[in-house]
């Protein structure tokens, strides 16, 4: 399981806490709307839409939340405002990082993100100058609690995954991107609790961290996701485990 992993496992594990939990609401929010603007409101049909609905609720998002910002998508106006853009850069230690960002101020997005990766030590690159090191992948994970997690990696493979790792009381499994859904269900139909499914930038290789360089680059991650226009942080960084240790204390 990669580094980065390692840090998204933790992030869940800490939890939201009620003063991030509308920030994170807010972003889950616009991708449901981004989602249903771009391919429709029918989550049946939209697969975007079904993994943006899946994660609001694995969020505990409210229901009416969901439903409003469906019909802001269907509607088109607060979509309509919003671009997607993805940047690049570089990190402590090298680390390769992609950003996914949903905006109404491009000019805003870019001057945050640029003060932060320049507060670390790191810098933001050209568009592709990261890209070639990641794979779009399917991510599920599944935490085991006392659930046998060879069964559990039997399972997905049976089910289609690509790979299985585990490690640290928690499975992931890795799919192809538009083989995702039907593992998930798969795996729900076996009774089997998702932690977390989606789509994610899934580093080909990784780049090991020492101390300084992990603490700074988990520092840089978590600064970056909690910029209100980010949606999403992906990276190639593999933390040493007294940094992990020290960070999920």
């Amino acid at each position: 399981m990669s580094g980065h992993s390692k840090w998204s496992q933790i992030k869940r594990q800490k939890g939201v806490t009620d003063s991030r939990r509308g920030q994170l609401f807010t972003k889950l929010g616009r991708e449901v709307t981004m989602a249903a603007r771009q391919g429709g409101a029918d989550p049946e049909s939209n697969f975007r839409l079904r993994l943006a609905v899946q994660r609001a609720r694995d969020s505990n998002m409210p229901n009416e939340t969901i439903e409003r910002a469906l019909k802001r998508g269907a509607g088109g106006s607060d979509a309509a405002e919003l671009h997607e853009i993805t940047y690049e850069g570089y990190g402590p230690g090298g680390t390769a990082i992609m950003v996914d960002v949903l905006t109404d101020n491009r000019n805003r997005s870019a001057a945050e993100l640029r003060a932060a990766f320049t507060r670390a030590g790191g810098n933001l690159g050209e568009a592709g100058c990261v890209a070639w090191l990641f794979d779009n992948r399917g991510v599920i994970s599944v935490n085991v609690d006392g659930v046998d997690a060879e069964a559990i990696e039997l399972a997905a493979i049976d089910a289609g995954a690509e790979d299985v790792r585990s490690e640290d009381g928690a499975v992931e499994i890795v799919t192809a991107p538009n083989e995702l859904e039907a593992v998930r269900r798969a795996l729900t139909e076996q009774k089997i609790a998702i932690a977390s499914a989606e789509t994610s930038m899934v580093p080909k290789t990784v780049v090991e961290l020492d101390t300084k360089e992990g603490a700074q680059a988990f520092r840089l991650l978590e600064r970056l996701e909690e910029l209100d226009d980010v949606q999403r942080v992906y990276s190639n960084a593999d933390f040493p485990d007294e940094v992990l240790a020290e960070m999920q204390g």
